[in-house]
């Protein structure tokens, strides 16, 4: 996923030369679905042909060892070379171009384009495009409408009240209809301050309700590829801030790409790492040695992080005392998921994206199970509260609902309101009566 804009910018500035042919050899389960991949395609804009290689055959026929892998090859067919790992665009483009350069010298290259059809130009217009994160507070929804690049506001019958956002990819700041973001995420509300992870951009917004602004407060606009020890907000870039989070005045911000969390002292203007050692895996410990795996989800509950680190289909919490560490609650591994409901030394989840807190109970978007899951932090068990586990949209009864790929929970009066992604919907889970409805958007 990290490196999908260093290839886009090589298909933009290499495009009667350069072909690019992505091959998804599936880490999960549900990855191995030829619909989800599709769906992947379509939400990360994907301008390539991809082939499932669901059992591995590519994989094993060309050695590869780790995601992701380029293999670079010539027009005759020889492999030239590969590169485990992500890579600054600079370092593509200086070997590109000169591959580029000594195959059209040698007049090897074919500038007509691939006749295929992209996936996009089949879909038809909806109200909400892959929906990543929502967020909840005095009666209002905030909806992160994450691939038409806005949010919307919304009242809790799904009337919108306010658009952030022109809707067009950008990162240019101002008012709310002419500001622009780039597949936005997670969010923080602090009255009528709403931050916003602008993931794509890599920078963290501000908006202003009152006089509906937007601004930029970290983040240069570029993907940082290499770790920072921090600074000025402003120019320290970041790698793919996926969720938000706010307390005692610091704005904790997961940086999925870099599997750490940052802390922005919003006093001081100053922003750090303040979880991970920026390594991928799952090692507990204080909180500058620990690792983490592609945090996609926080959440604070008691002066605690708690957040879901999505690549080992976890739950884990980082303290913010004064010996702070971070412990895991559910999963044990890169490679260790299921579906397992069981106490939390003994659960399995899958790729699990969201969390929210309600009542002092943690709930939990399980999104390649396709499932909202509760966590107990009294008695330690995780047990599904809705979704058969079968991709799909149906209403109804919460132990026969369908969802797919949810990643955004918010939590108010006995209700969860769930960013339902692939679905482009939002569903509401009424707790007590055991039912999940969709949620009729009006007045866009």
């Amino acid at each position: 996923m990290h490196l999908f804009p260093q290839l886009r910018k090589l298909e933009e500035k290499y495009k009667d030369s350069l072909v690019v042919l992505g091959v998804h050899s599936a880490k999960y389960t549900t990855e191995k679905d030829t619909d989800n991949i599709r769906s992947a395609v379509l939400r990360y804009d994907i301008q390539h042909p991809v082939v499932n290689d669901a059992d591995f055959k590519v994989w094993k026929n060309w050695g590869i060892r780790a995601w992701p892998t380029i293999m670079f090859i010539d027009p005759r067919g020889n492999v030239l070379g590969k590169h485990e790992g992500e890579l600054p665009f600079e370092n593509f483009d200086q070997l590109i171009g000169d591959m580029t350069a000594e195959f059209k010298r040698a007049e090897l290259i074919n500038p007509t384009p691939l006749p295929f059809q992209l996936e996009a130009a089949k879909e038809a217009a909806r109200p909400l495009a892959y929906p990543g994160k929502i967020e909840i507070d005095s009666g209002r929804l905030f909806i992160a409408d994450s691939n038409h690049n806005r949010i919307l506001i919304t009242d809790l019958e799904g009337v919108v009240q306010d658009v952030i956002g022109s809707g067009e990819v950008g990162r240019s700041d101002g008012a709310f209809e002419s500001a622009s973001m780039w597949r936005p995420q997670g969010m923080e509300i602090d009255g009528d301050t709403i931050y916003i992870a602008d993931a794509e951009n890599h920078m963290v917004r501000k908006a202003n309700l009152a006089d509906r602004t937007l601004s930029t407060i970290a983040g240069t606009g570029e993907q940082s590829l290499i770790r920072h020890k921090g600074g000025n907000p402003l120019a320290n870039p970041l790698n793919s801030p996926y969720d938000l989070a706010l307390h005692d005045g610091v704005l904790y911000s997961a940086q999925a790409g870099f599997h750490q969390i940052w802390a922005h002292n919003l006093e001081r203007n100053t922003i750090a790492p303040y979880a991970g050692n920026g390594r991928e895996n799952i090692v507990d410990g204080p909180i500058a040695e620990a690792e983490l795996a592609q945090t996609y989800g926080l959440q604070v509950l008691d002066g605690d992080l708690y957040f879901a680190d999505s690549e080992t289909s976890s739950i884990r919490k980082a303290d913010t005392g004064p010996l702070p560490r971070v412990s895991t609650l559910v999963g044990t591994g890169l490679f260790d998921f299921g579906d397992d409901d069981d106490v939390w030394t003994a659960a399995l989840l899958q790729h699990v994206q969201g969390i929210t807190v309600g009542d002092g109970v943690l709930y939990l978007a399980d999104s390649y199970n396709h499932k909202i899951k509760r966590l107990n932090l009294t008695t330690g068990v995780v047990t599904t509260i809705a979704g058969s586990g079968e991709r799909g949209r149906d209403d109804g009864p919460s132990a026969d609902a369908s969802f797919d790929e949810p990643a955004g929970l918010a939590y108010a009066d006995g209700r969860i309101y769930v960013a339902d992604t692939n679905n482009h919907l939002i569903r509401v889970i009424d707790i007590e009566a055991e039912v999940v409805t969709t949620l009729a958007l009006s007045g866009l």
